[in-house]
């Protein structure tokens, strides 16, 4: 069986404001519940026009208020950015708030251009490096196991409580498959982003997996970009918007979703559309029996039980139509 889940980048297409995205994610969200979705988590972006999604810890507390039973979270906080201990005590009082409903999934994305990330920092210049370490402590204060001898032994992570945030970190490869693996936290591949070295990660992952006061046993997902419509041709016709959004963001252009009539008059070069044949490997288009064969066969090859996918086309409606159809298939 398998389960599914959905990331939210709060993507702002043309047209609509930042406020009414986020309406639409609140609306969604709770349709998502309804479908039998297990997760709704929100990313991470900043200084972008087009995704309006910069606070995930915020949506998490507004999507958890307006629900009652899908788990909530974030894919993912941008941890090279941020104090462990912060990040931990942000995400214990929203656990908190929704026992056993909220998720933290990391990344070690910079988060944007050298200033946007000294901006976050406060100027103070933060290696990616330090990301495992990072992650080895975020761990600790959600679990409150600091080892003697740790140079903050003796910190309690407030507030606390019983229940403990399940950690996810996000990764593209083996690196980040071995380190969430020796960890004993769950893995999240950007399948989404680069489908490339998918398999290689989740066995490297399972391979290396220690059971820890996180997950008694191996617990790994896969995002991707998803378009489910009636048909293969209207899928499609849908997914141009989506086709256009991602070249553009590609290039570091305009980051708002276009209309289908803005994608099919675009004038696109050879480069153009070589690159959004590539892109296209990041996700699954179709009616519901093409992407139903295409999903499981993706399922059995990563050897996973739960797919999250994100849907960033233009139409508002056609995007809830196609999380329905796609929910109606498997869950």
């Amino acid at each position: 069986m398998i389960e599914l889940s959905i990331l939210d980048q709060a993507p702002v297409s043309k047209g609509d404001s930042p406020v009414t995205t986020l309406q639409h994610s609140v609306e969604l969200a709770k349709l998502s519940e309804l479908w039998g979705y297990k997760r709704y988590w929100f990313a991470e972006h900043h200084s972008t026009k087009g995704l309006a999604s910069t606070a995930p810890e915020i949506m998490i507390a507004h999507i958890a208020a307006h629900t009652t039973t899908i788990r909530v979270g974030s894919g993912g906080v941008l941890l090279p950015q941020y104090s462990p201990y912060k990040v931990a005590e942000t995400f214990r009082q929203l656990e908190a708030l929704y026992p056993n409903r909220i998720d933290l999934g990391v990344g070690r994305s910079p988060g944007g251009t050298t200033k946007t990330r000294l901006a976050l920092t406060d100027g103070v210049k933060k290696s990616l490096t330090d990301f495992n370490r990072q992650l080895q402590d975020l761990s600790y204060f959600l679990t409150d196991s600091l080892p003697a001898g740790h140079d903050y032994a003796g910190i309690k992570t407030a507030p606390l409580i019983d229940t403990v945030p399940e950690l996810w970190v996000l990764g593209l490869g083996e690196n980040s498959a071995r380190r969430a693996g020796q960890l004993g936290i769950g893995y999240v591949f950007g399948h989404f982003i680069n489908p490339e070295r998918g398999e290689n990660a989740f066995r490297v992952y399972r391979d290396s997996f220690k059971a820890s006061a996180h997950f008694s046993s191996p617990a790994a997902l896969c995002t991707i970009f998803v378009v489910c419509s009636r048909t293969d041709e209207e899928a499609e016709e849908l997914a141009l918007s989506q086709d256009l959004w991602l070249l553009r963001v590609g290039k570091g252009l305009d980051s708002r979703v276009p209309s289908i009539e803005e994608a099919r008059s675009y004038t696109y070069t050879a480069s153009d559309k070589k690159q959004i044949a590539e892109n296209r490997k990041r996700m699954v288009i179709g009616s519901p029996s093409s992407v139903k064969q295409q999903l499981t066969e993706l399922a059995g090859r990563y050897d996973t039980e739960e797919l999250m996918v994100l849907c960033n086309i233009y139409d508002f409606e056609a995007k809830k139509q196609s999380y329905e159809r796609l929910a109606a298939l498997f869950l």
